[in-house]
């Protein structure tokens, strides 16, 4: 269920398909104090080779709808991105072509603030659709963008939050043209990034910098530890072998993190989520 596809199994799986199962999981994390994983589409998780002794909770397509209506979008938390970005542009609204190129779900998108060309989830979303799991209150919670409180890669929403839904606010665009930026965005991310099993970005841009030219700066383009190793084609991808060990290639995050850290001094954030008990 990451696009890593390696690491170990969670001792425990849900799947929330309505209001009635998100309500019976509530109580159910409530009453058993059980580790709680949220995971939606997987694209920044990796899970180390011991597995995950608590509960993966995964919202399923029930939460996956998108409704439209004038220039507000409101899509549930399990939408995929692209769709989202493609049914925008179809719908003639634009402002929302850059997710396209995000392989993640509505959910975490607004967790994160993910963001690519330029620019973020926070820019256009109006208010999202949370609830705590195992905070005691099954009453899910309508937060404004301000209330959370987004910064680069980070919002308030915390480990347990479940983001249920998002509406956005988009603006009148021609379909046609919305369409070219789709197709722009798509074809340089396939000319500029790798594909196969990695979870995108691993490191956070450093302020005025790019993680990627500071790794590529110290020759690291291609280092490899066992079944994992520094991407040919951009250096802040790791890919991970068919078949291969998370724990390599969290090795070989630590690894360049702190060859980066000897050699120029900045001290890269770890981007992707690293699970472990």
């Amino acid at each position: 269920m990451t696009t890593y596809r390696v690491g170990g199994v969670a001792a425990l799986y849900v799947e929330i398909n309505d209001e009635s199962a998100l309500e019976a999981v509530c109580t159910a994390v409530s009453a058993s104090g059980v580790g709680v994983l949220i995971v939606g589409k997987g694209s920044n998780l990796l899970v180390a080779d011991a597995g995950y002794s608590g509960l993966a909770v995964h919202l399923s397509d029930g939460y996956a709808e998108i409704s439209i209506d004038t220039g507000l979008v409101a899509a549930g938390g399990a939408t995929a991105y692209p769709v989202l970005a493609r049914r925008c542009v179809a719908a003639g609204l634009g402002g929302m072509e850059w997710a396209v190129g995000i392989p993640g779900s509505v959910g975490g998108a607004v967790k994160m603030n993910a963001g690519g060309h330029g620019a973020e989830t926070k820019d256009r979303l109006a208010s999202a659709r949370v609830v705590a799991l195992g905070g005691g209150d099954a009453q899910p919670r309508q937060l404004s963008a301000a209330q959370l409180e987004f910064s680069y890669r980070h919002s308030v929403i915390g480990q347990r939050d479940l983001v249920l839904a998002a509406t956005f606010e988009l603006e009148p665009r021609d379909p046609g043209e919305g369409a070219e930026r789709l197709s722009e965005i798509v074809r340089w991310r396939r000319e500029n990034q790798p594909g196969g099993q990695n979870a995108g970005s691993v490191f956070t841009n450093p302020p005025g910098d790019s993680a990627g030219r500071l790794i590529d700066s110290i020759g690291m383009r291609g280092f490899r530890i066992g079944t994992a190793a520094v991407s040919e084609k951009h250096a802040n991808f790791i890919q991970a072998d068919s078949g291969g060990s998370a724990d390599d290639v969290r090795r070989v995050i630590d690894a360049v993190r702190a060859a980066v850290a000897q050699r120029t001094g900045v001290e890269l954030a770890i981007e992707v989520r690293w699970i472990s008990d």
